[in-house]
């Protein structure tokens, strides 16, 4: 009996129905699912999205919904191996499974932990910082960002049925957005098991996650303004989408992760014999084999100094050739199958079109051992290596991606010529480049960025702990211009944002304060004639203000202090020289020593509920100070985010002015308040 691969739609479980298609095991070519279904009542899943899941996910802060994140990855961290048998039928290996549900699980644990650093307790981000509008500070602007109140439609590959989900999911979530999920049918078994753990979890309010096994119908039909798609896929199939008139017209938003013609180059210092060419041809082979080529990152063309080409074509085709071909589950296999029949015939279709720029010279697609399979049964291919022996000319090898395993090599003159040759793909995700020379380096990204998303450069001293060419990481941003479909995700906060709506706020400080829970200068201040330092984490409030008593600097204070600490810097210890200095009147005091002061000004000595000072922020010195000079404080409560069970993070504005009360200094101070006993 074949598997039932059901949809998740308002709450229920929706088995297959008319419409639903097969789905063959990669490596053995037999049919063993079915999914589908175009009854499936869409315009339903968008509503319940946006009157269940939606409002659900915005009455819970950042922070609890980092937590949520957390928890689901914690929950299918314990039952992953469940994962693990069901991806060996897409032809991934235990390593290649590891890389997406790993990876995937991964990707919700770094989102969960930058929700709880990176952003507030809340419900408003602040987008930088506050803009001074007026000349006295009573007008001031600020940009926050609130999430859509619409729903993410996710259109993923089939090559990493959780990892593509997981790593859209986790920013869509975290932003307080709904999501509707749509993977590939040929893999979607897999994502459906994964829904079905998230589900049964209960971690997500109802709503805020659905799924679709087989077409989405008439869904993007439905969509608006505060809707977003984010499709992962062909270019031919994201302009289908993109251009759509109702997509277009409505100005929904459509992020794009295309199929690129990644590249590699071997730096010109890399010669055979050093650490850097070695790891070239790993980095290489490892991209060529790994998920048999089947990844939006794999490096489809390898540029490699001319005088090193032979050098290059003989160590790689040596690796290629010993890489054993096999049944997914074999713990012997390196590479596995392709995930169908349809693919392997695509890519090599795609590899006749190249072969009329470029010589085959590793790889035969119609003679190569398969151990533990059915080789004429299964979807499986050799790694196949061309080379182009006059890439300026080509085109194909520079427009054409045959999405397995399968890369050309080509011959540079100089750099710059290389360079030229990354960028003739017209847009990547990402380019690597194999050097131990920074200069190298850096003349690439002025020659290469702006036609690439990534540029990941390796060499001795990071090849121990980097991760790999073809690797996207959550804390980096994923995706590239041209034909790798111009949107971005990932990133951290960044990918957060795109399912937000960035507003710029304009009004008073007290506005701006009440809007964003952070105190703005020139909003309300409330003093009290209990210390702030005895005060716990819930009895401090936004606006909380201490004045200090003045303190006079003298001269033996500068002269002590530059004796103390060693800093006898000629602004503060000579007459003659800090009188030319264009910024000073004559000797003035240090910096520190004023920091120093204050905190004598505003520090409640006996223990208390401040636990520990953990930094400064922000700090500006705006005014010299003289001898003779008095300073203050003004010390408010900026900011406070619960951090653990027993404390939270408060940020004081500490603002020093002078007897004058003009502003010497400012800065944030970062302490941690431990909770009421």
């Amino acid at each position: 009996m074949s598997l039932q691969i059901s949809s998740y739609a308002c709450g229920e479980w929706i088995a297959p129905g008319a419409g639903a298609r097969s789905i063959a095991d990669a490596a053995t070519g037999h049919e063993f699912a079915i999914a589908g279904n175009d009854a499936l009542d869409v315009a339903g899943m968008r509503n319940h999205a946006r009157s269940k899941g939606g409002p659900a996910l915005r009455t819970m802060t950042f922070h609890q919904r980092a937590k949520m994140l957390k928890a689901a990855a914690l929950y299918l961290g314990q039952r992953k191996d469940e994962l693990y048998q069901l991806s060996y039928r897409t032809g991934a290996t235990l390593t290649d499974s590891k890389i997406d549900i790993d990876g995937g699980i991964g990707t919700l644990l770094v989102f969960a932990s930058k929700g709880r650093r990176e952003m507030p307790d809340g419900h408003v981000y602040l987008d930088g910082d506050v803009e001074q509008l007026s000349r006295s500070g009573s007008f001031v602007g600020q940009h926050v960002c609130t999430p859509l109140l619409g729903a993410a439609i996710h259109i993923n590959a089939f090559n990493f049925p959780v990892w593509g989900m997981l790593e859209k999911l986790a920013p869509t979530l975290l932003a307080g957005v709904p999501a509707i999920v749509k993977p590939a049918t040929a893999s979607c078994y897999v994502t459906e098991a994964c829904v079905r753990m998230i589900v049964a979890s209960g971690l997500l309010p109802e709503g805020a996650l659905q799924f679709i096994a087989g077409s989405t119908g008439e869904l993007l039909d439905q969509l608006d303004c505060q809707d977003v798609v984010s499709f992962t896929g062909s270019a031919d199939t994201a302009y289908m989408l993109r251009s759509s008139e109702h997509l277009v017209r409505n100005s929904v938003r459509f992020m794009a992760e295309q199929d690129s013609l990644n590249a590699s180059i071997l730096g010109p210092d890399a010669a055979p014999g050093t650490p850097e060419f070695d790891l070239f041809l790993k980095e290489v082979h490892r991209e060529m084999i790994t998920k048999a080529g089947q990844k939006c990152t794999a490096i489809r063309r390898i540029i490699a100094p001319k005088s090193h080409l032979d050098a290059v074509i003989e160590g790689l085709s040596q690796r290629l050739n010993k890489t054993v071909i096999g049944a997914p589950d074999l713990p012997t296999t390196r590479m596995g199958a392709l995930i169908s029949a349809a693919q392997k015939d695509d890519v090599l279709g795609k590899v006749a079109t190249l072969r009329a720029e470029a010589e085959l010279i590793c790889g035969n697609p119609d003679q190569f051992d398969v151990q533990g399979a059915d080789g004429a049964t299964g979807a499986f291919l050799p790694p196949m290596l061309l080379h182009c022996a006059n890439p300026d000319k080509a085109v194909r090898v520079h427009d054409t991606e045959a999405f397995g395993p399968v890369s050309t090599v080509m011959a540079y003159e100089d750099l710059d010529h290389a360079i030229s040759l990354a960028n003739k793909g017209e847009g990547s995700l990402v380019a690597s480049v194999i050097t131990h020379d920074p200069a190298i380096a850096r003349q690439v990204v002025l020659g290469a960025g702006a036609f690439h998303g990534r540029l990941y450069f390796n060499n001795r001293t990071s090849m121990a702990e980097a991760t790999g060419h073809g690797a996207p990481m959550a804390n980096m941003v994923h995706g590239g211009p041209g034909r790798a479909g111009g949107g971005e995700e990932l990133g951290g906060v960044r990918g957060v944002k795109h399912y937000m709506q960035r507003t710029a706020i304009q009004g008073s400080p007290d506005i701006i304060t009440a809007i964003g829970n952070t105190w703005v200068p020139g909003s309300a201040e409330q003093t009290d004639t209990v210390h702030l330092f005895r005060r716990s984490f819930e009895e401090l409030q936004i606006g909380d203000t201490l004045y200090s008593p003045e303190r006079e600097v003298t001269m033996q204070d500068i002269e002590h202090f530059a004796d103390f600490t060693g800093d006898s810097f000629y602004a503060h210890m000579d007459q003659a020289a800090a009188s030319r200095n264009p910024f000073f009147p004559g000797r003035v005091a240090h910096g520190y020593l004023l920091l120093s002061f204050a905190a004598g000004l505003f520090v409640e000595p006996d223990e208390g509920p401040v636990l520990a000072n953990t930094g400064l922020e922000n700090l500006r010195f705006q005014k010299p100070l003289e001898p003779g000079s008095k300073i203050k404080v003004r010390l408010t409560v900026k900011k406070k985010t619960p951090r653990t069970d027993d404390y939270g993070e408060v940020i004081w504005h500490a603002a020093l002015t002078d007897q004058d009360d003009d502003q010497v200094a400012e800065y944030d101070l970062l302490t941690m308040v431990s909770y009421r006993k």
